[in-house]
């Protein structure tokens, strides 16, 4: 189980995130670069691979891009 502020990803819905905390039977799990959490099953979470990490952090950065543009 990745611990708190771990990057993780909820293989139910492919989805990367940071793991915010456990609450109850879940795992709360928060996007990268912020947004809203959600919860995740603990079965359905595992540690994010570097590339994965990258992916979204780019993802992020590029989302990030266009809404500052004119």
């Amino acid at each position: 189980m990745p611990q708190v502020g771990a990057h993780a990803v909820d293989v139910r819905t492919g989805r990367v995130g940071v793991v915010m905390g456990h609450e109850g039977p879940y795992v709360q799990m928060r996007p990268y670069g912020g947004g809203r959490e959600w919860d995740a099953e603990p079965g359905d979470v595992r540690h994010a691979t570097t590339a994965e990490r990258l992916s979204a952090a780019t993802a992020y950065t590029n989302a990030r891009s266009r809404d500052e543009v004119p």
